[in-house]
């Protein structure tokens, strides 16, 4: 099966040795995405919403560039520095996603690059 890599001006070029996404078959990989401004590469000023969100529009951007949308993830990861966003981050998602939800799983870390409080990965899965 051959690999497509994917890449969009729209999301945040990447900050070392991987692909935003690398496309197999019907599935994509997206790499983590941290809340950078992709014109400018640096955080989104604000608080952890304001990152979330960030987070957020940067994948989508991936998934578009793929040929697919958020509502085509079907298992999202949520790295947070700080497991008190949790209830925050449920309530951010809920903006971005209907029911059926992705699979998921949020999990607290020390750090992240650039001193992001999130970062989000995912496998998108093409109709």
């Amino acid at each position: 099966m051959s690999r497509e890599i994917i890449q969009t001006p729209a999301a945040p070029a990447a900050i070392g040795t991987y692909s935003q996404a690398v496309k197999c078959g019907q599935t994509v990989y997206l790499s983590g995405q941290i809340p950078l401004d992709p014109a400018s590469m640096t955080l989104v000023d604000g608080d952890f919403a304001a990152q979330a969100h960030q987070a957020f529009k940067n994948l989508a951007a991936v998934c578009e560039a793929a040929g697919g949308s958020l509502a085509q993830i079907a298992k999202l990861n949520v790295f947070l520095t700080d497991l008190s966003h949790f209830a925050e981050l449920n309530e951010i998602m809920g903006q971005y996603f209907s029911e059926p939800f992705p699979a998921r799983a949020a999990l607290g870390v020390s750090e992240l690059p650039k001193g992001a409080a999130v970062e989000m990965d995912a496998v998108l899965v093409l109709d």
